[in-house]
Parts: structure tokens; sequence; C-alpha cells
């Protein structure tokens, strides 16, 4: 698996562009498109054939994996066009990278590694076949990152300007693992630490907003990456209890909290470091408020018991007796566990 945290930096995308003129998926049908997927798969080495787990891959009516560890995580998410992204901002590419991150980073929270992903798209009949393409390309590209093949999906039509991705990924517990990391093992006592820098998104999205289309956040919040072989490292280490940053440190450091039956106390000085690294584009307070409530991170929060926390890790604080109702707390103040973040239907 990739073991960088920052964008791989391919180049070649322009924010907004859409793949139009050509055909449409309507005109080719559903053996078009599958030809133009089947070969970016190939092209990128994200094809099933050539894992050596996959015992089927597409073209059967459903893929045949071995499993190796005898048990199987899985995970899905979706986005849909107007609601997780915009077109103004963000390509097909874009979007096939961040949904095969975001799948594959819960994966890695609980210390597993993926063995394959699944793959549906809806869409209007006018929709350029070199928009699908160019998803395909941002899926394979992700996927051949991680070592992770597609090994099948599905198609089918939707109404007017309608277009949705859905991934479901596979895993297995990275070898040596016991048993998949919860979120509901933080114990009074525990360290906190996140797995890098969080809010690089949030900074990027304020900055698309503001008119920006290139710059180093902005590349992290539309195909967001990061170092997934900490999920197992952190497993191995002794991790007590795991999630991923999705929806802000606030909202995912309070569901551990809740889950676990514990207060989690973050220190202010680790905050402020964090957000230092954003302070020149959004200025101080809002660097804060990004790393606080910034979500699409996909980094990895855990509690370690004292002296287990991975090199490289951030410590953040710690988890402490509740006082009550679980929370997160920056020194006196709690945090509003409905603050900041991504909550799909209020927002």
């Amino acid at each position: 698996m990739s073991s960088t945290s920052e964008p791989p930096g391919e180049g070649g995308r322009t924010v907004g562009e859409v793949g139009e003129g050509g055909p449409t998926v309507g005109e080719v049908g559903e053996r078009g498109i599958l030809g133009e997927v089947f070969g970016v798969l190939a092209e990128h080495g994200a094809a099933a054939e050539s894992l050596r787990d996959v015992v089927v891959g597409p073209g059967d009516d459903t893929a045949h994996l071995r499993v190796r560890t005898g048990a199987v995580l899985a995970t899905t998410d979706t986005m849909v066009r107007g609601q997780d992204w915009l077109d103004a901002w963000s390509t097909g590419q874009d979007v096939g990278e961040k949904i095969v991150t975001q799948n594959l980073a819960d994966l890695a929270s609980m210390g597993g590694r993926g063995t394959g992903v699944l793959v549906t798209l809806l869409c209007d009949r006018e929709l350029p076949l070199a928009w699908c393409r160019d998803l395909t390309t941002g899926l394979a590209r992700a996927c051949s990152r991680a070592g992770v093949p597609v090994v099948g999906g599905d198609l089918s039509a939707a109404g007017p300007g309608v277009v949705a991705v859905s991934v479901t990924a596979l895993g297995e517990l990275a070898e040596g693992i016991p048993g998949a990391v919860l979120r509901s093992g933080a114990r009074p006592g525990d360290v906190l630490a996140v797995s890098g820098p969080l809010g690089r998104s949030h900074a990027g999205l304020e900055q698309l907003r503001a008119g920006a289309r290139q710059g180093r956040w902005v590349d992290h919040h539309l195909r967001p990456w990061v170092d997934l072989e900490q999920g197992p490292v952190a497993a191995l280490a002794g991790a007590t209890a795991m999630i991923d940053v999705s929806d802000g440190l606030g909202r995912d450091g309070g569901r551990v909290a809740r889950a676990s039956g514990v207060d989690l106390l973050l220190d202010e000085a680790a905050v402020d470091d964090l957000a230092a690294r954003l302070a020149p584009e959004l200025g101080l307070e809002a660097a804060r408020r990004a790393v606080l409530g910034g979500g699409e991170e996909h980094e990895l929060l855990a509690t370690f018991p004292v002296g287990a926390v991975p090199t490289g890790w951030v410590v953040l604080g710690g988890a402490e007796q509740v006082q009550g109702e679980p929370t997160v707390r920056l020194g006196e103040q709690a945090l509003d566990p409905d603050g900041g973040g991504w909550d799909h239907f209020g927002g």
C-alpha cells in the first residue's frame, strides 16, 4: 500500500473540467461504457485478474475472492453530484480518487487492508462518456496506489442531471492483528493521537469558495490521499479505539467518546501546532476551526496505551474518566458534537 500522506501530484487535472463533447453514455450503451471502464482499469493496473486473491473478477454474476484471514471487512460510501461534489470544482477523476480513499480509510480505521472494491454508477443518459472515463481513471489510480483491485459493480440509468457514484470496499485484517479495532475500546489514561495533519480539506474548500482553483489545500480537498498503512500500524501497536476523520475532529472524536464512555481532552498547544500549518492562508482562528471541525480528512484518530503511540503520529491529548455525558473538550470548553464536519441531511 501507499505510504504517502501528501497528494501524489500526478497532474493533468483542471478544476471544473467536465468531459464534454464526444458520445454520451446513452449513445454508446452499457457495452460501450464497460469497454471504456475495463480498458482504463487494465491501463492503470487495477484490473482484478492481475491480483492473486481474485478467483473471478468482473464479467460474471458476482466476484469470487480468496479470504486468507477467515473474516471480511466491508464498508460503502456514495457520492452524489450537487450534494457531494460540484462539477464547477471537481472532475470525474477527482470524484473517483476521493470515493476510493474514503472507503479504504474506513477499512484502515479498523486495522484492515482492502482486498477489492465494487463500483456502481447511476447517471443521466446524457452524461458524456468522457466523464465516465475520467471517473474510472481516478478509481484506477487510487486503487493501484493501494494495491486493491476493482472486482465488479453495476451501471444504471437515472433521471435528468443525476449522477451518483457508490463504492463498496471489501477488506481483511492485516496479518498479526487478532481483532478489528473498534470505536468503543478507549480507556481512561489512554493517549489520543492522529496519524497526520488535520484541516487541509477544509482549507481547500474555503479556498475554492474564495475563487482559488489550484494549490496544495485545494488538491487535498478534491483528491485526498493518506497513508492507509497507518491503520494496521496502529492496530499492531495496540490501539484501543480508532476512527477515520471523515466528518471532523469534533464529530468523530465525539463518536469515540460516546462509544467508549470516556471524555477526550484535546491539548490546546497540539491543536495550535496543527493550525499553524494552515494559518498563512486562513488566519489562525479560521485554521483552528478547520482543524477542529473540518471533514473529509481521512487521517486516523486513535487512542493508545501510554508509550504505544506509533512513530510519526501526532499526540492530541488523552482519554479521561467520563464526567456525565461523554464529550470532547478543548481545555475546559466542550466541543459541540454537531458542530463543524458534515451531515448528509443537515449540512
